[in-house]
C-alpha cells in the first residue's frame, strides 16, 4: 500500500539528546501558522530532532520546501534522510522541534496533514499477489474514497503514471519499473499536494530509472516533491533545489547550480594529447595539484588535471605543448563538479 500507518506513534526515546532529559513537546508547542506566506511554505521543518537510544539519528534539522518546488534530499546511507520523511509524514514523532504541513502542526493534527501526504516508501509496499487494479482499488478503499471518486481518481493516476498496458496483470509480474509506477499511482490516488518518495529509483536498472525520472519531473509540475536519494545525477536531472544531509544534519541547501559553486577549491582540466613524457612534463606546471591518467584513445594519451582556482592552467599547457611537440587533441576545462562538494560534506558520515 501506498503509505502505512505506524501505531506505535514512534515516540522513540522521547529525550533531549544534549541533557537526556525528557522533552515537553507541548510546552513547546505554538499557534498553527496559517498566514499567507507559510501558505506557500509546502514543508516546514524547524530545529527537529530524533533520537534512538544513544544515536542520534536527525539532529535540529530546519529548512523550507515551498509551494511547486522538487526538491532532493541527498545523502549517504545511514545519514538521517529516512527519518526525515518518516518525521514529515507523521510515522515517527520528533523528540524536539516542529514540522508544518501547509502551517498545520503534523504532531497536534497528524491525521489533516497525513491527507496532503502521498508517500512512497523505499521499501514499495505492494501486494504481489493482486491484480494491478486490485491493489488500485484497495488504495482508494483504505484512503476512504467513495466508488465514484476511487474509479475517477484510479483513471487519473493510471493516466499520470503510464500503466494502463498493465492494469490487469498481478502485481508480482510487473517489472521493477513498473512496481514503481504502481508504488507512485497508490501514493498519489488521493491527489495529495505533496509528494514525498524515499530512494525512487533504487534498485533499477539504466533503462529503467529514464522514465521514473521523466514521472518525477511531471509529478513535479502538478505538485510539490521532495524525494531522497544517494545518485548525484537523479537530483541534477530531476530537482529545482538540494538538500545534502550528513550525520543527522543539514549541511548543504541550495539550487544546483548555487551548490556547484560551492565544490572544492580545484577546477579540472581535460587534457587528449600525443606526444613524449607528458606526464612527466606536466608535474612541472606550478598550477596543476594533481595528474589523473585515463584510458588512451588510438595511442592519444588522456588526462584529468587538477588546477588550482586561482589560475587558468590553458595558456601553460599551449606553451609547453609548442615547446616539446605535442599534438593536442582535445583541451577543455570542466564545470565545477556537484559530486566534489558531495563527497567533502559527508565524507566522514558513516554509512
Amino acid at each position: 500500500m501506498g503509505e502505512d500507518v505506524d501505531t506505535s506513534g514512534g515516540q522513540g526515546s522521547g529525550r533531549s539528546p544534549d541533557t537526556g532529559s525528557p522533552v515537553d513537546l507541548a510546552s513547546e508547542a505554538e499557534p498553527d501558522e496559517t498566514n499567507g506566506s507559510d501558505r506557500e511554505v509546502s514543508i516546514k521543518v524547524r530545529g527537529v530532532t530524533k533520537q534512538f537510544g544513544p544515536t542520534v539519528a536527525v539532529n535540529d534539522v530546519s529548512f523550507e520546501v515551498r509551494r511547486g518546488e522538487v526538491v532532493g534530499f541527498l545523502g549517504p546511507n545511514g545519514s538521517g534522510k529516512t527519518t526525515t520523511m518518516r518525521l514529515i509524514t507523521s510515522f515517527y514523532t520528533p523528540d524536539r522541534g516542529r514540522i508544518l504541513i501547509h502551517g498545520v502542526d503534523n504532531q497536534q493534527r497528524d491525521v489533516e496533514t497525513r491527507r496532503m501526504i502521498g508517500y512512497l516508501p523505499e521499501n514499495n509496499p505492494l501486494y504481489g499477489d493482486m491484480l494491478v487494479h486490485e491493489y488500485l482499488y484497495f488504495v482508494a478503499s483504505v484512503r476512504g474514497l467513495s466508488r465514484k471518486e476511487g474509479r475517477a481518481n484510479i483513471d487519473q493516476a493510471v493516466e499520470e503514471t503510464g500503466i494502463a498496458e498493465i492494469y490487469n496483470q498481478p502485481v508480482n509480474q510487473c517489472s521493477k519499473g513498473y512496481k514503481q509506477r504502481v508504488g507512485i499511482a497508490g501514493a498519489v490516488l488521493h491527489r495529495p499536494e505533496i509528494l514525498i518518495m524515499d530512494e525512487p529509483t533504487e534498485g533499477l536498472d539504466p533503462n529503467q530509472r529514464v522514465p521514473v525520472r521523466e514521472l518525477i519531473r511531471t509529478m513535479g509540475s502538478q505538485r510539490t516533491v521532495l524525494l531522497s536519494t544517494h545518485v548525484l545525477q537523479e537530483v541534477e536531472e530531476t530537482c529545482d533545489r538540494l538538500l545534502i544531509i550528513s550525520r543527522g544534519r543539514i549541511v548543504a541547501d541550495g539550487t544546483v547550480d548555487q551548490l556547484r559553486t560551492q565544490a572544492h577549491s580545484d577546477r579540472y582540466v581535460d587534457l587528449e594529447v600525443e606526444g613524449d613524457d607528458v606526464e612527466t612534463a606536466l608535474a612541472e606546471i606550478p598550477l596543476i595539484d594533481s595528474v589523473r591518467r585515463l584510458t588512451p584513445i588510438e595511442g592519444r594519451q588522456r588526462f584529468v588535471l587538477a588546477v588550482a582556482e586561482e589560475g587558468d592552467v590553458r595558456p601553460d599547457l599551449f606553451r609547453l605543448a609548442k615547446r616539446r611537440g605535442w599534438i593536442i587533441w582535445e583541451l577543455h576545462r570542466e564545470a565545477a563538479r556537484l559530486s566534489d562538494l558531495f563527497h567533502s560534506l559527508t565524507a566522514d558520515s558513516q554509512e
